[in-house]
């Protein structure tokens, strides 16, 4: 059975390719999609990929996940990866498999950045990589998924 992977992507990620190239790149959020779909067929599991401004709406999927059979998450969540206990306590609450994705690197960055609310509940960081951090993340998402299944 193939493993379904969802990737969640948060606020002004909708924007890549134009907002502070200099940061993010040139590269888009659709192009950053396909590029995990064509990926995941190669790694054989299927991406389901989402992208959404609101706190709220990252907080549903995640908490649908299981139910809908997915078995493991990538999850980038933009500014909220700094303040959201709720997103926390989402991920802590479903147990699937988790990795925080980041195209800079949040480290190298403003003060305000350096501290991730949602670590804790991710077995891996992938940050500093532009658009690869997703294929990265991807990758290593799914041998975790493959391990535990073998």
């Amino acid at each position: 059975m193939t493993a379904r992977i969802l990737c969640i992507s948060g606020p002004n990620l909708q924007l890549l390719g134009t907002r502070q190239p200099d940061v993010y790149g040139r590269v888009t959020l659709p192009e950053i999609h396909a590029r995990l779909a064509t990926r995941g067929r190669a790694l054989g599991v299927e991406v389901e990929a989402r992208q959404t401004n609101h706190e709220g709406t990252i907080v549903d999927w995640i908490g649908s996940a299981p139910a809908e059979g997915v078995a493991g998450l990538l999850l980038n969540p933009g500014a909220y990866t700094h303040t959201s206990i709720a997103i926390l306590d989402a991920l802590s609450g479903v147990a699937l498999p988790c990795v925080e994705v980041h195209l800079s690197n949040p480290d190298a960055r403003e003060p305000f950045r350096r501290r991730s609310r949602v670590a804790k509940a991710c077995f891996a960081r992938v940050a500093g990589f532009g658009a690869d951090s997703y294929e990265l993340a991807l990758e290593g998402l799914a041998r975790r998924i493959a391990a535990s299944r073998a």
